[in-house]
């Protein structure tokens, strides 16, 4: 079995609604994604031939996640009022709402399905909260 590797960085806000601790409070942090491809035979064929897949192309995709949430405000749609929303939009703050609670753990699951929905043959997603705290979602 053959895997590659990669990892992009991204820095944004979030909150835990419903959380009794710290993280119910708006607070930053430096993301950062790795995901893990891997596959049984490489490509007998053409300018890839002797490659899983192109290290570009893998990391192009995870560079794009992590583009898609930088600098932005992580909610979980419904957890905010649409009074606070507005008042955020009119002064111009960039607000990325997920159909999910935003932890490190929902996260891998979601990278993951986006990667693999790529066509991408993951393995593994992790992501970093912190440079000692991450979640991976695996097959």
């Amino acid at each position: 079995m053959f895997s590659l590797t990669t990892s992009a960085e991204f820095d944004s806000a979030h909150f835990l609604a419903g959380y009794d601790g710290k993280c119910a409070n708006i607070h930053g942090h430096r993301w950062k994604i790795e995901a893990v491809i891997s596959g049984d035979e490489l490509q007998r064929d053409g300018e890839k031939r002797g490659m899983l897949i192109d290290f570009g192309d893998l990391k192009a995709a995870v560079r794009a996640l992590a583009d898609s949430f930088d600098h932005t405000l992580i909610f979980e749609r419904g957890s905010l009022r649409p009074a606070t929303l507005e008042a955020l939009r009119d002064e111009g703050f960039s607000l990325t709402g997920v159909e999910f609670r935003p932890t490190a753990e929902n996260f891998a699951r979601h990278f993951f399905d986006i990667l693999t929905s790529d066509g991408l043959p993951v393995r593994s997603v992790t992501v970093y909260e912190t440079p000692t705290n991450c979640a991976t979602y695996e097959v």
